[in-house]
């Protein structure tokens, strides 16, 4: 299993597909395999780089607050050990403050982003919404914890689809059977990360080209968020999904993977 030496961690990765660099970075609580349905489509054109971030999966996660910043640093050693001069990045949720990170702090490193559901400073919502996360962790099973996640992620009509519903029952007991549960502190260390995000005076260093994208119903990091990190970089386009959420890249894939691989292509 291939593991790099970056930032001081060992860092587990995956790859799918040949071509130009394409790094996906995925969110909270989730390992690089969670982007399958997506690199499986990306990978006809990119050489689809799926990591676990630290703090989860088969990447080292030490005990301690981690930062967005630490985190990009893991990701620009990643592509030092890989011998990837630039890369295009996608990034979602927590994935989209560490891309943001990237383009700030090495900058060229990165020939384009895809910023998914992204902040560039949390409320006092969104802090409580991933302190809260942290007790849950610490007091529900596997099940009722992803449960709880998924209740902020999916929006109701989704919920409401038999097969879709279906689908995420069945995500339950896989995350239950993962032999490589993720830690508390590994957790604690990404949460940490996510509420210290601020970049909001930052966005306009952000040189690279981006697209913002989200969905209009996300309760977990809501449409201003993304409106806001949109309005401050300078390249900057955007697509917000009508009756979509934060996991708005399952619930309309079918136009989501087609559009962000057209755009990857442009820039």
């Amino acid at each position: 299993m291939p593991h790099v030496e970056t930032n001081g961690i060992q860092m587990y990765y995956e790859e799918k597909g040949e071509g130009d660099p394409l790094i996906l970075i995925m969110g909270i609580t989730a390992r690089g395999e969670v982007w399958e349905a997506h690199s499986d489509f990306w990978s006809q054109e990119y050489r689809c780089i799926k990591p676990d971030n630290r703090g989860v999966g088969l990447t080292d996660k030490p005990a301690g607050d981690y930062s967005s910043e630490m985190m990009a640093d893991d990701y620009a050693g990643l592509m030092d050990a890989l011998g990837i001069e630039k890369a295009r990045i996608v990034g979602v949720s927590m994935g989209s403050i560490i891309a943001q990170q990237l383009c700030l702090r090495h900058p060229d490193k990165v020939q384009s982003a895809v910023l998914m559901c992204p902040w560039s400073e949390c409320d006092r919502y969104a802090t409580s919404v991933f302190e809260h996360m942290k007790v849950c962790k610490a007091h529900l099973d596997n099940k009722q914890f992803l449960e709880f996640v998924q209740l902020l992620i999916f929006t109701k009509p989704f919920w409401d689809n038999d097969e879709a519903y279906e689908g995420l029952v069945s995500g339950r007991e896989d995350f239950d059977a993962n032999p490589v549960p993720q830690p508390l502190h590994g957790l604690k260390g990404q949460a940490a990360a996510c509420i210290n995000h601020n970049v909001s005076d930052q966005l306009g260093n952000i040189s690279a080209p981006c697209l913002v994208i989200g969905g209009k119903d996300d309760i977990f990091t809501p449409l201003w968020m993304g409106e806001q990190v949109a309005a401050g970089i300078p390249n900057c386009d955007t697509h917000f999904y009508d009756g979509a959420g934060h996991a708005f890249h399952w619930e309309v894939m079918d136009d989501f993977n087609p559009r962000v691989l057209e755009w990857l292509k442009a820039h």
